[in-house]
């Protein structure tokens, strides 16, 4: 199968090439490398089953011909402003990264005959509940425009799938973490602890709690919806087991830092920044019906995933 990835350098998108051609994919990896880094594919650059080409995919004269030449069989889609609090200070950012880029995606796609599509979506789509979050539930209220963007995008995959005579799966992905990550929680923390050893800072109360999934689950719950939906339109959730609160992830990470005398300084307030959803919880037994079963509670998987980060560098 001839695949490609857009985000392929980034955090996630390197770690599913390196699946996709471990399971036999011809894959070319296309980014921009706004967030995503040439050291996260160097390793698979000698492969000759991949391709990196550095490619904005809102260039769609550029696009048009990268899928003249290749003629794909499939696109997994992630390419996306995934900073939710860098899309609160500039108003265009989601929409330029999250709706244009998938829709400029799917034009191609259309012209080129391109019918299968995988598509990475989100949480933040929902907005702000309590409620345990299944693939029907409603009403949908971002509070973000990160979580408004990919929503509309979500809406444009949908019609894609339905009307072009495509099939899409949409994974609505968790708090992912793990090596090679750009920013999220414990990367900024990890930093904030290079600048000043004596002193963490956390955004908020400490008390925003997610699930926080392994990135390395993550992309097996990527296959498993893959190789298993069906029909037009698959939609589908991965989570962890549990939740995991940002004052337990303070914790964990100066300790394995080994900055026991850190003082961990809380700025108050219920969430991080405007647009942070500060507590979610999802069901995830749509996913596991077709065989996927996570791994690690979400505690464990933010113990592995800042010991992965320490190991490998940030």
């Amino acid at each position: 199968m001839r695949i490609l990835v857009t985000g392929g350098a980034g955090f996630i998108g390197s770690h599913l090439c390196e699946r996709l051609l471990a399971r036999g994919g011809q894959v070319w990896c296309v980014d921009n490398l706004r967030l995503g880094r040439r050291r996260n594919i160097a390793h698979l650059a000698e492969l000759p089953a991949f391709r990196f080409i550095e490619l904005d995919v809102l260039d769609r004269p550029a696009l048009a011909a990268l899928f003249d030449e290749a003629a794909f069989d499939a696109v997994f889609h992630l390419a996306a402003n995934s900073d939710i609090a860098a899309g609160a200070g500039d108003f265009r950012l989601d929409l330029e990264l999250n709706q244009l880029t998938t829709v400029t995606v799917l034009e191609a796609m259309r012209a080129h005959g391109v019918k299968r599509l995988f598509f990475a979506s989100t949480s933040a789509i929902f907005g702000e509940t309590d409620a345990l979050l299944h693939e029907d539930y409603a009403p949908l209220e971002p509070i973000s425009f990160y979580g408004a963007s990919k929503l509309a995008a979500e809406a444009y995959v949908s019609v894609f799938a339905h009307t072009f005579g495509g099939r899409a799966v949409v994974l609505r992905f968790p708090n992912v973490i793990g090596e090679r990550a750009t920013h999220g929680v414990i990367y900024d923390f990890l930093r904030k602890l290079e600048a000043d050893p004596g002193k963490l800072e956390v955004l908020g109360d400490g008390n925003q709690s997610k699930p926080y999934l392994y990135v390395g689950d993550l992309v097996e719950a990527v296959l498993t919806a893959w190789d298993k939906a069906e029909g037009p339109l698959g939609v589908y959730h991965a989570a962890g087991i549990g939740t995991t609160s940002v004052r337990d992830i303070a914790e964990i990470v100066v300790a394995a830092a080994g900055r026991r005398d850190t003082r961990i300084v809380y700025t108050g307030g219920d969430r991080g920044w405007p647009g942070d959803v500060p507590r979610f919880r999802y069901d995830s037994s749509r996913l596991q019906a077709l065989g996927w079963q996570p791994q690690r509670h979400s505690t464990e998987a933010v113990r592995y995933a800042v010991e992965r980060i320490l190991a490998n560098g940030f």
